[in-house]
């Protein structure tokens, strides 16, 4: 399948006669397209929470749009069945941007690549998701491969004990997300959890924006231009593509594919933004890939857990 037909496919409506290796598609397109918004983001002149209001916002404007066009326009229920997912994408946003602010980025990314390790005990427990020894084995090594990049970069910020406890949070939020997408499936589309937790992600920031101090007076030209191109890459087509891969695959894999963030992210930070990349992060980066692609390689045709 190629990345024009996974496109495509997002716009429709699925259920469980998608494939496995659709999903596995889905998942590492859809990480690549959130590790696209972290060096969009970088390049802007505004907060981070600012960014988190436009971008979230008018993601779930052009999402309703969307759906009015097809004929099966955003209602009440789906927005309150989105709340959770919503609720705890809103809150990783503010309590990652604020960790990042307090302590230092490695500190912060390291706590978040714990994901999948508590990802993938929610959906044993509560998804019935059983994972293999093999994969828990490449599960470990691609972890062990984003510390070596991650701590093999160059940082300058302050740790402190209030920005990691903040970072833990964020993690539990973004897990909560992921969990809250997996069970969604069979109570509304992947299009609607996206669209209403695009909604209340960007309302909910609202308030906690402007509790900080952070200006949310209009964009500028370019800075509107960027968060068009994060809200079409990373949101629309990042979130969608995550949320309907999640139907088809078991959660502690789409978990799993997070770990490409900070690798895609450094490496195309090195790429755009002609940021450091050492010989190290590239052996750890290459370490990453292979440890995932063992995963993909060795995963059924259909998922092992429904």
């Amino acid at each position: 399948m190629t990345t024009s037909d996974t496109s495509e496919s997002l716009t429709h409506d699925v259920d469980d006669s998608g494939s496995t290796a659709a999903g596995l598609l889905g998942a590492a397109l859809a990480v690549t397209a959130w590790a696209t918004g972290s060096v969009l983001a970088k390049v802007m002149d505004m907060g981070g929470m600012a960014i988190a209001v436009y971008r979230f916002l008018l993601h779930f404007g052009l999402l309703w749009i969307w759906m009015q066009a097809r004929g099966n326009p955003f209602t009440i229920a789906a927005a309150r069945k989105s709340f959770w997912g919503g609720l705890a994408l809103a809150f990783d946003v503010a309590l990652f941007f604020s960790a990042i602010k307090l302590t230092s980025v490695i500190n912060a990314t390291i706590i978040g690549a714990l994901q999948p390790v508590l990802v993938g005990v929610v959906a044993a427990r509560f998804f019935g998701e059983k994972i293999r020894a093999r994969d828990a084995m490449w599960s470990l090594l691609a972890l062990v491969g984003v510390f070596g990049v991650v701590l093999a970069g160059e940082d300058s910020g302050v740790s402190s004990f209030t920005g990691d406890l903040l970072a833990v949070g964020a993690l539990f939020c973004w897990s909560g997300y992921f969990i809250a997408s997996k069970h969604s499936k069979g109570r509304m589309t992947p299009t609607e959890f996206t669209t209403g937790s695009a909604m209340w992600t960007g309302l909910l920031n609202v308030p906690m924006a402007l509790a900080i101090g952070q200006d949310l007076s209009t964009p500028s030209q370019q800075d509107f231009l960027l968060l068009l191109a994060m809200i079409l890459i990373a949101g629309v087509f990042g979130h969608s593509a995550m949320n309907w891969s999640l139907v088809q695959i078991p959660l502690w894999v789409g978990s799993t594919f997070t770990l490409l963030i900070p690798v895609a992210a450094s490496v195309m930070a090195w790429l755009v933004l002609d940021e450091p990349l050492t010989l190290t992060q590239m052996a750890f980066t290459v370490l990453v890939l292979a440890a995932l692609a063992a995963i993909v390689v060795g995963q059924p045709k259909k998922p092992t857990a429904k």
